[in-house]
């Protein structure tokens, strides 16, 4: 089964990480990565850019409206994601604890259903 791993922070708006800090969450993810892949595990992973180059299609009396970010009515950002195959939730949980964070931050992990 594929689970996608969310990678969220509380708070969108809390100040950028220092540059030391940054570049050791990257590397992380990299080992993290590189692990995933080891294992066999890893289908897709990526980092998103920033809210404010994002747009949102959406529908609203019955019309699509297209807003561009970013976006004032959410509090928490999304990061990058990364889609694995795991035998069961709990495995694709235990792989979620392993993704380097910074403080606020957080892996929402779903399940997809195949269409």
């Amino acid at each position: 089964m594929r689970y996608m791993l969310l990678i969220c922070s509380d708070d969108k708006n809390a100040a950028p990480a220092p540059r030391a800090e940054m570049e050791a969450i990257v590397q992380g993810h990299r080992r993290f990565s590189e692990e995933l892949q080891a294992a066999g595990k890893v289908v897709v992973g990526e980092r998103l850019r920033p809210e404010g180059e994002a747009s949102r299609v959406r529908i609203k009396a019955g019309q699509r409206q297209v807003m561009d970010g970013p976006f004032a009515e959410t509090k928490e950002a999304l990061g990058g994601f990364y889609l694995i195959e795991c035998d069961t939730k709990q495995e694709a949980v235990e792989w979620a604890k392993k993704i380097p964070l910074r403080e606020g931050g957080f892996v929402e992990v779903r399940p997809i259903w195949h269409m």
